[in-house]
Protein backbone atom coordinates (compact mmCIF):
# COMPACT_ATOMS: atom_id res chain seq x y z
CA UNK A 1 0.00 0.00 0.00
CA UNK A 2 1.30 3.40 -0.70
CA UNK A 3 2.19 5.85 1.95
CA UNK A 4 -0.36 8.70 1.92
CA UNK A 5 0.65 12.21 1.08
CA UNK A 6 1.18 14.70 4.15
CA UNK A 7 -0.83 17.82 2.08
CA UNK A 8 -0.43 20.11 5.23
CA UNK A 9 3.30 19.68 5.53
CA UNK A 10 3.20 19.94 1.67
CA UNK A 11 1.34 23.13 2.02
CA UNK A 12 3.72 24.27 4.63
CA UNK A 13 6.59 24.08 2.60
CA UNK A 14 5.30 25.72 -0.53
CA UNK A 15 4.50 28.63 2.01
CA UNK A 16 7.81 28.79 3.17
CA UNK A 17 9.57 29.19 -0.52
CA UNK A 18 6.63 31.77 -0.93
CA UNK A 19 7.73 33.76 2.03
CA UNK A 20 11.57 33.24 0.73
CA UNK A 21 10.55 34.13 -3.06
CA UNK A 22 8.25 37.64 -1.65
CA UNK A 23 11.40 38.48 0.71
CA UNK A 24 14.26 37.65 -2.02
CA UNK A 25 11.80 40.51 -4.15
CA UNK A 26 11.55 43.48 -1.49
CA UNK A 27 15.06 43.15 -0.69
CA UNK A 28 16.29 43.21 -4.96
CA UNK A 29 13.69 45.76 -5.38
CA UNK A 30 15.68 47.50 -2.74
CA UNK A 31 18.73 46.79 -4.05
CA UNK A 32 17.37 48.61 -7.57
CA UNK A 33 16.44 51.73 -5.67
CA UNK A 34 19.39 52.22 -4.33
CA UNK A 35 21.47 51.42 -7.56
CA UNK A 36 19.60 53.20 -9.68
CA UNK A 37 19.96 56.65 -7.30
CA UNK A 38 16.33 57.03 -6.27
CA UNK A 39 17.05 56.44 -2.97
CA UNK A 40 18.40 60.43 -3.03
CA UNK A 41 14.28 60.90 -3.61
CA UNK A 42 12.13 61.46 -0.88
CA UNK A 43 9.61 58.61 -0.39
CA UNK A 44 6.51 61.05 -1.49
CA UNK A 45 8.61 61.43 -4.38
CA UNK A 46 9.47 58.03 -4.78
CA UNK A 47 6.10 56.97 -4.34
CA UNK A 48 4.50 59.37 -6.74
CA UNK A 49 6.94 58.28 -9.52
CA UNK A 50 5.65 54.90 -9.15
CA UNK A 51 2.39 55.42 -9.30
CA UNK A 52 2.56 57.74 -12.54
CA UNK A 53 4.61 54.82 -14.26
CA UNK A 54 2.41 51.99 -13.03
CA UNK A 55 -0.56 53.90 -13.94
CA UNK A 56 0.74 55.06 -17.71
CA UNK A 57 -0.59 53.06 -20.52
CA UNK A 58 1.21 54.57 -23.35
CA UNK A 59 3.04 51.67 -24.66
CA UNK A 60 6.26 53.96 -26.27
CA UNK A 61 6.63 55.36 -23.17
CA UNK A 62 6.42 52.28 -21.40
CA UNK A 63 8.65 50.64 -24.33
CA UNK A 64 11.12 53.57 -23.78
CA UNK A 65 11.67 53.57 -20.06
CA UNK A 66 12.34 49.10 -20.79
CA UNK A 67 14.94 50.54 -22.76
CA UNK A 68 16.50 52.93 -20.51
CA UNK A 69 16.53 50.07 -18.14
CA UNK A 70 18.43 47.32 -20.05
CA UNK A 71 21.13 50.06 -20.90
CA UNK A 72 21.31 50.82 -17.24
CA UNK A 73 22.07 47.11 -16.43
CA UNK A 74 24.26 46.60 -19.56
CA UNK A 75 26.21 49.89 -18.47
CA UNK A 76 26.60 48.43 -15.06
CA UNK A 77 27.40 44.66 -16.08
CA UNK A 78 29.76 45.75 -18.21
CA UNK A 79 31.87 47.69 -15.55
CA UNK A 80 31.82 44.16 -13.72
CA UNK A 81 31.94 41.70 -16.04
CA UNK A 82 35.10 40.12 -17.35
CA UNK A 83 36.26 40.70 -20.65
CA UNK A 84 34.65 37.47 -22.46
CA UNK A 85 31.51 37.83 -20.93
CA UNK A 86 31.37 41.72 -22.17
CA UNK A 87 32.40 39.89 -25.55
CA UNK A 88 29.58 37.40 -25.48
CA UNK A 89 27.13 40.44 -24.39
CA UNK A 90 28.11 42.56 -27.29
CA UNK A 91 27.66 39.63 -29.97
CA UNK A 92 24.13 38.99 -28.86
CA UNK A 93 23.70 42.58 -29.36
CA UNK A 94 24.89 42.31 -33.10
CA UNK A 95 22.89 39.04 -33.27
CA UNK A 96 19.09 41.38 -32.17
CA UNK A 97 18.93 39.65 -28.99
CA UNK A 98 16.39 41.31 -27.08
CA UNK A 99 16.72 39.72 -24.50
CA UNK A 100 19.01 41.21 -21.05
CA UNK A 101 21.79 39.47 -20.53
CA UNK A 102 21.11 37.75 -17.43
CA UNK A 103 18.32 35.72 -19.93
CA UNK A 104 15.67 37.59 -18.89
CA UNK A 105 12.98 40.28 -20.32
CA UNK A 106 14.46 42.92 -18.45
CA UNK A 107 10.86 43.84 -16.52
CA UNK A 108 9.47 41.67 -13.76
Amino acid sequence: MRKPRDFDAELKALEEKARELKTRKVQQLGELVVATGADQLSTDELAGALVAIAETKDISKREAWAERGVMFFESRSRRTAPTSQRNLRSAQAQLGSTQSPAGGTGSQ
